[in-house]
């Protein structure tokens, strides 16, 4: 199993590094770190290419790739990986899909001020097109140690995605606890706080009944008045993961950020990967019948 990294030599891509080595831990990944650089183009200033200002682009990429390495402990394997491409995101998709890896980790824009998420050009790029899940470091991320429980994020609408086959088939490799969690908001045309409760409630059994993982599974509702505020309402352990499904409005085998998930991320303080829609984990196969998450209402 490989992951690929979105290396940058600041605080954005040492958050991502620490995550990848988090899941790596867990899932026994190799990693790639990934600097992408761009390509030649005759719009650019150097055009054409000038020998000494790829010597130098070269060797700056070189002492950043070290930096991004020295980063890794010695129980996870790493490799550093420069490549050319129009974009950040253009090259750690084509990367994702020359290695076969089965996720793309980057680190949150470094633009924000109080959030710990800010979707930038690159996060944006990536969970518009990505083919593979991608999973969100938020600032200020530095846990290296095994990641400790998986959480998803379980929604009203059925077959749209395989967010839940892909959480089962990560914690059954790892031993991992799985929660499926709820998140409703009562101002969303649902005045009725135990019916929505019971409802959301029912959808948990339901999607629980269909596991496989014993009884390492658990369900939870949480209500608010916002989804920001039903997520402020649960409890994240330091060592978890949130995973959330694309938009029904993703193109098969790609990822679309919706605004259930744009809104989660608002309030969020644990990393988030969102899987792409009718996406299988290697080794599984989608089905019709899957649960979808909330990323898509």
């Amino acid at each position: 199993m490989r992951y690929i990294v979105g290396y940058t030599a600041d605080e954005r891509g040492h958050d991502a590094v620490c995550l990848a080595v988090a899941l790596a831990r867990r899932q026994d990944a190799d990693l790639d770190l990934v600097l992408v650089t761009p390509e030649h183009s005759v719009y650019a200033g150097t055009y054409p290419p000038d020998q000494g200002f790829d010597t130098l682009l070269s060797e700056q990429m070189r002492e950043w790739m070290d930096q991004g390495l020295a980063l890794v402990p010695d129980d996870v394997t790493a490799r550093g990986v420069v490549i050319r491409a129009e974009s950040n995101a253009e090259g750690l998709i084509r990367a994702a899909e020359d290695t076969e890896a089965s996720l793309i980790v980057i680190g949150a824009s470094s633009r924000g001020l109080a959030a710990r998420f800010s979707v930038g050009n690159v996060a944006r790029g990536l969970l518009h097109a990505a083919p593979v899940p991608v999973a969100l470091a938020p600032r200020g991320y530095r846990r290296t140690e095994p990641v400790t429980r998986l959480t998803c994020a379980v929604g009203r609408r059925a077959g749209a995605d395989d967010v839940i086959s892909v959480a089962v088939s990560s914690v059954e490799r790892r031993g991992l606890p799985l929660r499926l969690v709820s998140l409703v908001a009562l101002d969303s045309g649902q005045p009725d706080a135990a019916g929505a409760e019971d409802e959301a409630n029912r959808r948990l059994a339901e999607a629980a009944s269909s596991l496989a993982a014993g009884g390492r599974v658990s369900v939870e509702t949480a209500l608010g008045s916002s989804i920001e505020e039903a997520v402020e309402a649960m409890a994240w352990d330091e060592g978890e993961v949130l995973l959330v499904g694309s938009s029904r409005l993703a193109q098969h085998m790609r990822l679309f950020l919706g605004s259930t998930a744009n809104k989660i991320l608002r309030t969020l303080t644990i990393p988030m990967v969102v899987v792409p829609r009718t996406y299988a984990t290697p080794g599984t196969t989608s089905g019709p019948g899957t649960l979808s998450t909330e990323a898509d209402a």
